[in-house]
């Protein structure tokens, strides 16, 4: 069982797996003067160990793990966690950068960076709304689509979609505001942080995992429309 947290670790519970010691301990002297209880792992078995008995927030995982690479860990833990993973990559790893996010990862930050930013990137995704009072319309119908804000759990045709939190956050923003376009930096706003900065193609991503899992085109012609030239909208048809 989870052990209850104490008002000094307030911040949140976070792995951090990264195989540069150095690295890793710099990250995490930083998130806990923050206030975040901190889990180190080397290795992509210890990250999977620090992941089921720590139940953290966020996991930090560095796609370069020794024994296990973090894309696979990454899977694995989709399968048994919905805590945020922020990958980090590095640089011109466009590739890595698409891997991880199809493996379910919700963000990333590209090597080297700042360790200010990453904990900024960290703070982003709490800020993200979880738990506690529901908006007024608790329940959405979009043609044959329920969305259960307060449940965190989507149906389509009585079938619980197994979507991770960024695309739930994904789909609620756009189940907003039906037949209203979004811009890509609108959905950032309101998915991730006003604050986060990075390649705005990873609303695409995500939206291209959220349609398939909806059992629709890639290209759209279903519930989420692309916009050209601005972004994406949900509509009724």
């Amino acid at each position: 069982m989870r052990a209850e947290r104490t008002d000094h670790h307030s911040g949140g519970r976070i792995v951090v797996a990264e195989d540069e010691k150095p690295l890793a301990q710099m990250v995490a002297t930083y998130l806990s003067r923050d206030g975040f209880h901190v889990e180190q792992a080397h290795t992509g078995v210890q990250a999977l160990d620090s992941v089921r008995a720590e139940e953290p927030d966020v996991l930090i995982l560095d796609l370069g793990l020794p024994g296990l690479d973090g894309i696979e860990v990454c899977r694995r833990v989709r399968a048994m966690s919905e805590c945020y993973v922020l990958i980090l990559t590095a640089r011109g790893g466009e590739n890595d950068k698409l891997m991880g996010l199809a493996a379910g990862a919700d963000d990333y930050i590209t090597k080297p960076f700042s360790v200010r930013e990453l904990v900024a990137r960290v703070h982003a995704v709490l800020r993200r709304p979880r738990t506690g009072n529901p908006p007024q319309d608790s329940v959405r119908v979009v043609g044959d689509l329920t969305i259960d804000l307060a449940g965190h759990e989507v149906r389509r045709a009585d079938a619980v979609l197994p979507l991770t939190r960024t695309e739930f956050d994904l789909l609620v923003a756009l189940s907003a505001a039906p037949h209203r376009a979004l811009s890509r930096r609108q959905l950032i706003d309101a998915v991730w942080d006003t604050s986060w900065v990075g390649d705005e193609r990873i609303v695409d991503v995500h939206i291209g995992h959220l349609r398939r899992k909806l059992g629709e085109e890639p290209d759209g012609g279903g519930l989420i429309e692309t916009v050209r030239g601005v972004g994406y909208r949900m509509v009724l048809r």
